[in-house]
């Protein structure tokens, strides 16, 4: 090799040995400033001199839906509910013949929705709009086995209803404590949105304690539905209502109910009633046919600016009463309209949707301690609660037995005998609004508000829609009723359900 050549290979050699110890001086340099670094990230005096709180971004755990999911799957249905209704219409034919007379159309309405399997032999809950005024409720399990169901009871006023099906150890999921839910917690809906059955969705708690009002108000603009409901963003669309929302340790904390939305569809928010008031409205049904509701017996309104200087108050959370009731639980107890009532057993109140939560948990006779400020002073008593009508009586299932009479259907020979098409008769008028109206043994009832009536249970599900109408705020409960006695003699009466 030549002088040029090896003069070539020594600068050579020189300029791989330099950008080695070059490279291995650099991660020596970058390991020691990543350490120095993250020490000094780590000192508090040295975060708050540069004006940053630093904390750590790593999350304290890992969230598990998986076990959720597997544990409540199976124990929330799909519900079919099926309303048969007649419309009338116009014939001309039959008014050149007979003349003015209209025609009858059946009409079949589905609906689907979603339940909650609370017992192993058979009990469930949903919403009373998924099943209200059906004909008939089929349900169907996880499994795809198929069930008629029973309509056991329903609350309105809380948006409840209880089912049963025939069999035995079904799945189950069993009740959790919604009052342990906390804001920003980890919750699943279950349910069967879009005939999709066996969905899941996540989200978490939004809020507690909110009204919506979507149950309805009377004619006084006061609201008679319960509304207490937690607020999620877990996705819940049409067909999930009545199922459930369970934490993460697959325990019942709400059943679906709404969503907030102008499409109908998912909009962010969703709302399920607390397992705290279906608990006791399904254990009510059970047991006593009918929800045993405790009231206080006053009308109230949240607390607003405008509100508590017009009673001179300095707080701003709670409960305004504006009005108290004769011989009400709250008048005994000596609370007045301007009262603010802050607490129930020691639990915060700061508006009407958390007060009525809280009553909603009780019977009548059952006693709670209310706190309330009245001119500026706290006050703690003990309420015996009473129901609507003012005692501790236990209040047993209304249906047409209110009407005080029995009934007959009747015969296809019978109806041919006394020209009519339809009809159910009345036996046994006994004391009540039948006697009181002036019906008499033997009247067949043709008609109730423009329905056509062929059964009890024609009459029941008018009866029942009046009444629910009348809870809803939408319109007075009355019944007016066309028939005939056996002679030919047509009738006609009003029996108000209200009275």
């Amino acid at each position: 090799m030549n002088e040029y050549g090896k003069k070539i290979l020594f600068w050579t050699g020189v300029v791989l040995v330099s950008a080695g110890v070059s490279f291995g001086t650099f991660k020596i340099m970058e390991k020691s400033i990543s350490s120095n670094t993250s020490k000094n990230l780590q000192n508090t005096d040295y975060a708050k001199n540069v004006g940053f709180d630093v904390v750590s971004h790593g999350p304290e755990y890992q969230t598990e839906f998986t076990k959720a999911a597997e544990m409540t799957v199976n124990a929330v249905v799909h519900i079919k509910s099926t309303v048969t209704s007649t419309q009338s219409y116009y014939d001309p034919i039959m008014e050149l013949f007979y003349g003015n007379r209209g025609q009858q159309q059946p009409q079949t309405k589905v609906g689907f929705g979603s339940g909650v399997i609370i017992s192993a032999d058979g009990y469930i809950v949903t919403n009373n709009h998924v099943i209200d005024n059906s004909d008939e409720i089929e349900v169907t399990l996880n499994d795809n086995r198929q069930f008629k169901a029973t309509l056991v009871g329903t609350d309105p006023m809380t948006d409840i209803a209880l089912l049963k099906i025939d069999g035995d150890s079904f799945p189950v999921i069993k009740f959790g404590n919604s009052d342990e839910l906390k804001v920003g917690e980890w919750v699943l809906a279950v349910g069967n949105p879009f005939m999709l059955n066996s969905t899941v969705t996540a989200g978490i708690v939004s809020a507690k304690g909110r009204s919506i009002g979507i149950i309805g108000s009377n004619q006084s603009n006061q609201r008679l539905g319960i509304e207490s409901f937690i607020q999620t963003d877990a996705a819940v669309n049409p067909g999930n209502s009545g199922g459930a929302l369970v934490n993460t340790n697959g325990e019942l904390v709400g059943i679906n109910t709404a969503i907030f939305s102008e499409t109908g569809n998912y909009a962010g928010y969703s709302f399920a009633v607390p397992s705290s008031i279906v608990s006791k409205v399904v254990t009510d049904i059970k047991q006593f046919g009918t929800v045993q509701r405790a009231v206080l017996g006053i009308s109230i309104v949240d607390l607003t600016k405008e509100s508590a200087e017009q009673y001179n108050l300095k707080l701003t959370e709670g409960v305004l009463v504006q009005g108290v009731a004769d011989g009400s639980a709250a008048a005994v107890a000596g609370i007045k309209e301007g009262d603010v009532i802050v607490a129930i057993n020691g639990k915060t109140i700061k508006n009407s949707a958390q007060l009525q939560e809280q009553i909603a948990r009780y019977r009548p006779g059952d006693k709670v301690n209310v706190t309330y400020v009245s001119n500026g002073k706290n006050n703690t008593v003990e309420i015996t609660l009473k129901n609507a009508g003012g005692n501790t009586n236990v209040v047993k299932k209304q249906g047409v037995e209110v009407l005080g009479a029995d009934f007959k259907e009747l015969t296809a020979n019978d109806l041919n005998r006394l020209g009519l098409r339809n009809g159910v008769q009345v036996t046994d008028v006994k004391d009540g609004k039948f006697k009181n109206a002036g019906i008499r043994n033997g009247f067949i009832i043709v008609k109730v508000n423009e329905i056509r009536i062929s059964s009890e249970k024609d009459l029941e599900k008018v009866y029942k829609e009046l009444t629910s109408s009348n809870q809803r705020g939408e319109r007075e409960p009355v019944m007016f009723i066309v028939g005939v006695y056996p002679n030919g003699k047509t009738a006609y009466y009003a029996i108000d359900l209200a009275q």
